[in-house]
């Protein structure tokens, strides 16, 4: 999803999984966003795993998607796991609600992976547990099965809604070092990542905008434009936020 001066899409190679990494708090911003999109001008139903209970959508989403009604919203189902292990139970358990109608979901959103890898009552702060990498390989790679089988499923029932894709968001923290090892582990099962990277400089300031941020896609996953001399082309975007919350894309 992306709107651009000049049309640009965001290009991704099939049931390409997206790691979003930045700030928390413009990331569950891009997720919802991500999320409501879908549901309204793609007709697609998601699955959006938080910690977080969601009392209400943001006023500013309803700018963005003009077309957001009750019937969208009703193809968005928040599920409130607290911990790691009932992420996993929740993430098995649509593998067994895929053989029974409603169509299953194509799209599968986790909010703030890493808030699942800590400890119970870790703080912003406190690192990692010490099983934190077996932990993300082991929710990637049952994120990355489910999505696999729920494509299979949407392909035999013809709906028209496949693939699955999956979105996921893991954001960095004081333990540099710990983050770092476990985003080696989930680029393996995440071929695209979206880094969010905030504008604090003067080009912030001269756009008018109460933030602007810079987009980028990269890893294996991504279609790369390339130059004549055959260097790959960054797929960068700008995103700005109004003083009224409303978000507007745009290529950098």
């Amino acid at each position: 999803m992306s709107q651009t001066s000049a049309g640009k899409e965001i290009s991704l190679n099939g049931a390409c999984n997206t790691l979003v990494v930045g700030d928390r708090e413009i990331s569950r911003s891009v997720l919802l966003l991500a999320a409501v999109t879908s549901a309204s001008e793609m007709g697609i139903k998601v699955v959006f795993f938080t910690q977080s209970q969601i009392q209400s959508l943001p006023v500013s989403l309803q700018r963005c998607v003009p077309n957001l009604g009750p019937e969208s919203l009703k193809k968005i189902k928040f599920s409130y796991p607290r911990t790691l292990e009932e992420l996993l139970l929740q993430v098995a358990s649509l593998h067994e609600s895929a053989h029974t109608p409603p169509t299953p979901p194509s799209l599968v959103i986790v909010d703030r992976l890493e808030n699942f890898l800590r400890g119970p009552g870790a703080g912003s702060s406190s690192g990692f547990h010490p099983g934190e990498q077996s932990g993300a390989a082991h929710v990637s790679a049952l994120l990355s099965d489910t999505a696999a089988f729920l494509t299979g499923v949407l392909e035999r029932r013809g709906s028209g809604s496949g693939p699955c894709r999956l979105i996921a968001s893991c954001l960095s923290e004081e333990d540099a070092s710990a983050t770092d090892s476990t985003l080696d582990v989930l680029d393996r099962y995440f071929p695209a990542r979206c880094t969010l990277d905030r504008d604090r400089g003067r080009e912030a300031a001269a756009a008018g905008a109460q933030e602007v941020w810079h987009v980028y896609l990269s890893g294996r996953g991504v279609t790369e434009d390339r130059r004549d001399d055959g260097a790959a082309v960054v797929q960068e975007w700008q995103l700005s936020i109004s003083t009224d919350g409303l978000m507007e894309f745009k290529l950098a």
